[in-house]
Formats: structure tokens, sequence, C-alpha cells
């Protein structure tokens, strides 16, 4: 697959997720219910379901999105270039909108194929998710109910997946395999863990719109790692 993959047709993503409320006391008792149950098997003598909310954004029923960063390589004068557009708001339909409308953007343009880190356990199915939700129409791309296993892979492509080799134990963080492939790390400033902080308790959506897109590009030098290309330097990232 590698060998016939052009990265340049390439459309690569991350996204950042928040619980929908601050803190668990802002639920009503419906959702309180419903997280103590999603969460039953997780508590114990010294761990509470109350405890355990800072993991809701990780759950699309439980969580929204407040960043999505795009991205695709380009060659400028021989050189490799990452050209990034990030899709952020506080009003999660705006921003899916926003995001999906584009994708036709981009497929016309001839990125006729997505890839993300985990995406297929993870940014995939959760921006499918919440697009349900909010009441949109899905993406034709993340359309795939009915599809055969091998035609989503050739769709959506998963640096994850391909790391694996067929193991489905094995699972290894991005920010690792930028340490194993010395692809400039992109947690330089925050982590997955801290965005939900930064989001509610300092309002810096910012902040977290350049984490995301560092990481987009991130997931683009891995995959040119994989191929045995140069990677993309930091300073040939444009942001539109």
């Amino acid at each position: 697959m590698l060998d016939n993959l052009n990265p340049e047709e390439v459309l690569f993503l991350d996204i950042e997720t928040v619980p929908q409320f601050p803190d668990f006391t802002q639920m009503n008792e419906s959702w309180k219910n419903h997280w103590e149950s999603k969460m039953k098997y997780q508590v114990d003598e010294e761990t509470t379901a109350e405890m355990l909310y800072e993991r809701a954004g990780i759950y699309a029923e439980f969580g929204k999105i407040i960043c999505i960063s795009t991205g695709y390589i380009f060659q400028k004068q021989g050189e490799l270039y990452f050209r990034v557009k990030s899709f952020y708001d506080d009003d999660e339909k705006k921003l899916l909108s926003g995001f999906n409308n584009a994708l036709d953007h981009f497929a016309r343009a001839g990125k006729n194929r997505l890839c993300a880190h985990n995406g297929q356990e993870f940014d995939f199915p959760y921006i499918a998710r919440r697009s349900l939700i909010n009441g949109l129409k899905l993406p034709k791309i993340l359309d795939v109910a009915g599809a055969k296993p091998w035609e989503v892979k050739e769709q959506l492509i998963d640096t994850l997946q391909l790391w694996k080799f067929g193991d489905y134990k094995h699972y290894t963080s991005l920010a690792l395999l930028c340490e194993v492939f010395n692809i400039p790390t992109p947690k330089d400033d925050i982590d997955g863990s801290m965005v939900a902080k930064v989001y509610y308790e300092e309002n810096d959506l910012d902040r977290i719109i350049k984490y995301c897109e560092k990481d987009t590009l991130a997931v683009a030098n891995l995959l040119l790692r994989y191929k045995g290309k140069k990677i993309i330097l930091l300073e040939n990232m444009e942001i539109v």
C-alpha cells in the first residue's frame, strides 16, 4: 500500500475534544446516570464516576469537538511544504459544518484520502458520530456503512494501524513514534490530557489550535518516514 500511496493526495487531520460540560456537577441527573453507567466497570473504592469525568471528552456521546486541523503536503521549488487549515469554534455544529463542507473542496483538489493517528478508532468515527448528533449529513468519505474493510483502509488511512502490522494488541502513541523516527515532537506545550483544562479553565482555544496543528504535521511526517522520505520542517508549515 505504501509504495502506491502518494502523500500529496492525502488530507491529514487531527481533532481535539473536551467533555460536554466543564465538570460532572453541571450535568443533569439523567446524564449523570448515563455517565455512571458508562463508568461502572472502572470505579472502585477509591475512584468514583465523578472523578473519571475528565475522561468524558474521549467519548462521542459525552464529549464535543473544539478543533479539527487539516493539512496537505505540496512542493515548492523542489522542497516539501505543509499547508494547514484549522476549523474551530465553541459552537460544534458550526465547526463541523465548515469542516464537512471543506472535505468536498479538498476532494475536488485531489485530496481523496484522509489520514490520522488512531483515526480508525477515534478521529474518523468521532467526527461522524458528532456530525449525526448535530443533525448534519455525513461527508461522503466518512459514510462507510456497508463498505468493505479494505475499501475503508484505502480511504481512511491510520498511521497507528500501519505501525501495528496486524498486531491487534499493540498501541503506540504518536509522541513515541515521533521519538522513534526522530520527528520533532508536537508535545512541546500541552498534551491531550491538558486540553479540557486549557479550554474550560484558561479559556485559551488558540493554544489548543496550535497544538492540534503541530500534531497534524507530525502525522504527515510519520507517514513520510514510513515511506523512507525526509520530513517536513516546522518552518515549512504554512497556516491559512
